[in-house]
This record gives structure tokens, C-alpha cells and sequence, in this order.
């Protein structure tokens, strides 16, 4: 029980299939009702596809476990019509600030340009993010969300997978064409299927103290090394929700997790850290150790594997619920292509090619963190304790400083799905990158752009419109917008972002993405990258 929040119960309700004895086959069966497999739900409904979700428990995530959520995670929850209260919600920052000893040795701004709908991070305890998401699925037909339904067994076929599940009315047998497993670092459903995890635990622990507090402390990230209330360590300290602030305490190697967690241990360190008259109720506590770790594949056969089911990575960075999100915004329209059949199997192969190419980038960010937060021998202390004082006054130190590289969203800049550019293009917009927002008027209106593309392929075109207004391949229809005509760019902001050259013209996939772009609009180049896009080349 929290002071700040009171846990829903969902009611647990008996299947129909399973009070009339039947086996139903479900075109797909989400394994965790968590922000994944929640996030998954609603992916899938957004592409009509219907949906069941299995979660053992009835509730939400109990404490406030993942708090910051990035720009491009929120990007993919507001196409899913369900980022609004989570914006309004959480605390939204883009200031990060790090400490040594006592003197600021840098700052940073995630988002220093005007022109995103969406922030460049927000705070929110993962219970109101579920919640919302929650409420969400419930109002969609095609989510059936089963609480106090746990998995037992799965069985595989060449066209389906059987599940044994456990509810309080006893236990019953489904079926799947297709299963996404989102349960989680200790996934049961990753054992079921002998699915390799392998990677590096770390030694470090941190413990986690949210504590609820009037401060004047200003909304950002501040991060402190061997600060002077907590020497030789480090900590960290941001804002939630309902004036709630995560801070994070450094513990070492050798402290006793259960011990460090006793309240007569942790109210100490935090009147060390804000002085003994300040005035603080200690809402929850928990401590983490670091791991990074991936399963060598995100598919085995009929189950796909997302978020910390299928990577783990230490938490300074805010990587975890980001990837997996980003994880759900790549696998569901490739899985709509393929339940439609539209696409081979070849195309759901790419999710794993493209999502563990994005784990392992996220890995290697994460692990670097780690050892620059945590050093393991005295020449990396000295290195790190040098490069500090330097960032202070220097500018070519302060890339070099890492408290955790915040979560960006990984370009597939390798992808089989791309095509090449043929002619050089400006900026950031390159085949496999996300789309940028930016400011747009359609219809009169004010808006966005993302809130125009998204769950169908897409032809965006600067200058002169085509003769025609779709592109077609196999029954993929990619429609075409113009700029100018379909919608205005309000301050110039899309054609400086995509170098939106007069004729320049962009394929963009379902998951907005780039999956092509060229210098004139040409219908069989368009027909021929998204053969490539879906596998069909």
C-alpha cells in the first residue's frame, strides 16, 4: 500500500472456451500485462487484429518501478491514442545535470530544438502508465485482457501453438497462431521454448528510495558522483508524479540488499542527502543489480519475444520499457502483413534482425555506463574522476561523461529492408531512421505530422503531386501525400528535417520509418522498396 496511490484490483472473469469445455484458436495470444504486453495489445488492436492477454496476477506493477519514458516510446503510445494522460500526467523534463563532489561538472538538453508534439522525457510511476493503458484496452473490441490466467505450457505446431493455462476455475487448454511473450527479465515463457539468455550480471546494486516531499528542487536530472552525503558513490534524483521523487543510492558490492532496504538504514542516507530538518514520508523501496542481457533471437518458431523478455539491460539510461516499446512498434505490422497473407514468414525473421540490433546497441550503451558509474579498478576511477574535472571547464571532456546514456531510438542503419539512397540527402532522415515530427496544418487545422502517418506504408512527396494518389504492390497500397496539397508545413520544419528538396519523395513504412527515399517520384521504384520492405524482392 502506498500513501500516494491505491492499487486496482481487476476482476477475474471465466472464459466462455473455458466454461464450455472448447479449444479456440486465437489469431494472437500477448503473454504479460505489463507496458509491453500492454503496449502490444493495443498495437495490435490498432491494426485490427484480436487479441487475448494472459497476465497471473490482477493488478498493476506494485511500486513505481520504471519511471522516464522518452520522446519516441510516447510518439508510438500517442499513435495508439493513449499518451495524452501520461503527458498530463507525469512530469516532463529535458535538463539533465551531473555532479562531482560539490561543483556542476555538466549539463545537458535532450530536446534543445522547438517543434515535437511530444517531450523530450517525461516521469511517471508505471502504475499510472498501466493503469491508462488498462483503460485503454477496455474500450477496445478487439483486446480481451484475462487476469489470474498463468501459463504452463506451450506446445508448438507448424501452424499454431497450444497453451495450458492455470485460472482459479482450474485449468484449460487455448491455442495461438501467434504468441508475443512480454513477461518480463524472468520470463517463464523464454524457459518454455529453451530460449538462450546470455550476458553479464554486474556486482553493483543500487537501491531505489521513492519518497514523497514539497521541494524546490527544479524538474530535472541530476546525477552526483562522489557526492559529499554520500562519499566514494554515487546517486541520483528526479521527480514523479504527485510530488514523489525517485532517488537512487549507489550501495557497493558487498551491501546486504534485505538490510540496506530497512527503513531505520534508509531514512539516514536521505537526511544525509537533504538535511535533517527536511520533511519526507518514504513510499517504496527496492534494490537493483545491473545485468545486461539478450536472447540470441527474438523468434522460436510461433513465439516472438519483447522487451525484457527478450533483452535486459542496467537501468541508468531509462533503456528497458523504451526498447520494448520500440520492440512492440516494430513487430505489429510486419505480424499484420504476415496474419493477412501479404508477407512470408521471411518478414517476422526481420523483427528479430532489426530488434537485436537495437538490443545490442542499447547493451553496449548501458554496459559503457555502468563502468563509468561504477568503476572496477583504481585506472578507471582515475580516468573517470579526471574526465569530470575536465568537463567542468572543458568542452572536449563532456561527451565523455556518462551517469547513462538516456534512451534514443536506434536507426536499423543495416536493415535488409531498406533500399539505398541513390542520390545524398541532408540530415537525419536515412533509410531505417524514424520519422521526425514537426508542426503541420492539415485541413485547416493545427497538428503534427507523425499523427498523419503510422500502420500503413505511406509516400510523402515535396513539389509537384503525382497523377497518382496510391502505390500499390501484392495488395500493400502505400497512399501518397503531398506536401502543399495534403497537408502545409507550417513552419518549414518537415522540409528542413527531411531535406524536403523540390521532388524529393519518401517511402515510409507502417511504423514510421524510413524505408526509401529518392529525388523524383518514380511508381516502379516505389513498387520495388516495398517488395524489399516486406520481404518480396
Amino acid at each position: 500500500m502506498l500513501n500516494t496511490y491505491t492499487y486496482p484490483e481487476f476482476e477475474y472473469q471465466q472464459s466462455r472456451e473455458q466454461e464450455q469445455g472448447v479449444i479456440k484458436r486465437h489469431p494472437v495470444v500477448i503473454i504479460g500485462a505489463g507496458p509491453i504486453g500492454l503496449t502490444a495489445a493495443l498495437e495490435c488492436a490498432a491494426q485490427g487484429i484480436p487479441t487475448v492477454v494472459l497476465d497471473d496476477n490482477n493488478t498493476v506493477s506494485i511500486g513505481s518501478r520504471a519511471v522516464c519514458y522518452a520522446k519516441r516510446p510516447l510518439e508510438v503510445w500517442d499513435r495508439l491514442g493513449v499518451a495524452a494522460p501520461m503527458v498530463e500526467k507525469g512530469v516532463s523534463w529535458k535538463v539533465g545535470k551531473v555532479f562531482f563532489k560539490e561543483k556542476l561538472a555538466y549539463e545537458f538538453d535532450l530536446l534543445p530544438e522547438e517543434g515535437h508534439k511530444m517531450p523530450a522525457m517525461i516521469n511517471l510511476q508505471q502504475y499510472y502508465l498501466e493503469e491508462y493503458m488498462v483503460a485503454k484496452c477496455a474500450s477496445e473490441e478487439n483486446v480481451d485482457l484475462r487476469w489470474k490466467h498463468k501459463l504452463l505450457n506451450i506446445t508448438q505446431h507448424d501452424d499454431h501453438a497450444s497453451l495450458v493455462i492455470e485460472t482459479p476455475d482450474g485449468v484449460f487448454t487455448m491455442e495461438a497462431g501467434w504468441i508475443i511473450a512480454c513477461d518480463g527479465a524472468n520470463s517463464d515463457t523464454r524457459k518454455m521454448v529453451d530460449g538462450e539468455f546470455s550476458g553479464q550480471f554486474f556486482q553493483d546494486r543500487f537501491l531505489i528510495a521513492d519518497v514523497v516531499m514539497k521541494s524546490d528542487f527544479p524538474t530535472e536530472r541530476w546525477f552526483w558522483f562522489d557526492p559529499v552525503f554520500h562519499k566514494n558513490q554515487s546517486a541520483l534524483l528526479h521527480k514523479q508524479s504527485d510530488d514523489v521523487w525517485r532517488i537512487d543510492f549507489q550501495l557497493g558490492w558487498d551491501a546486504d540488499p534485505e538490510e540496506a532496504k530497512k527503513p531505520e538504514n534508509v531514512i539516514p542516507l536521505l537526511k544525509q542527502m537533504l538535511g535533517d530538518d527536511a520533511e519526507f514520508e518514504l513510499e517504496w523501496v527496492s534494490v537493483y543489480q545491473f545485468a545486461c542481457r539478450r536472447m540470441d533471437k527474438f523468434r522460436y518458431g510461433r513465439v516472438l519475444f519483447a522487451g525484457d523478455a527478450a533483452h535486459q539491460v542496467s537501468p541508468f539510461g531509462a533503456r528497458g520499457a523504451n526498447t520494448g516499446v520500440q520492440d512492440i512498434d516494430n513487430l505489429g505490422w510486419k505480424l499484420k502483413l504476415v496474419l493477412d497473407g501479404k508477407a512470408g514468414l521471411e518478414l517476422l525473421d526481420t523483427y528479430s534482425e532489426e530488434r537485436v540490433f537495437a538490443a545490442d546497441d542499447n547493451l553496449l550503451n548501458s554496459t559503457r555506463s555502468t563502468d563509468f558509474i561504477t568503476p572496477k579498478s583504481k585506472s578507471s576511477r582515475f580516468f573517470r574522476d579526471a574526465v569530470l574535472r575536465l568537463a567542468e571547464k572543458h568542452e572536449f571532456a563532456r561527451p565523455l561523461v556518462n551517469s547513462g546514456r538516456l534512451s534514443m531510438p536506434t536507426p536499423y542503419v543495416q536493415s535488409s529492408l531498406n533500399t539505398d539512397d541513390g542520390t545524398e540527402f541532408a540530415g537525419c532522415m536515412k533509410p531505417g531512421s524514424n520519422c521526425a515530427d514537426s508542426p503541420i496544418v492539415k485541413d485547416g487545422k493545427d497538428g503534427w505530422f507523425l499523427n498523419q502517418i503510422g500502420g500503413e506504408f505511406e509516400v510523402l512527396v515535396f513539389g509537384d503531386a503525382p497523377a497518382t494518389n496510391t502505390v500499390s504492390f501484392n495488395g500493400i497500397n502505400a497512399k501518397v501525400t503531398v506536401v502543399g496539397r495534403d497537408l502545409e508545413d507550417k513552419e518549414g520544419l518537415l522540409t528542413e528535417r527531411f531535406d524536403g528538396q523540390q521532388g524529393a519523395v519518401y517511402l515510409l513504412r507502417p511504423d514510421q520509418h524510413v524505408a526509401a527515399r529518392w529525388r523524383e517520384f518514380d511508381a516502379d521504384a516505389i513498387q520495388a522498396a516495398i517488395a524489399k520492405a516486406t520481404c518480396q524482392h
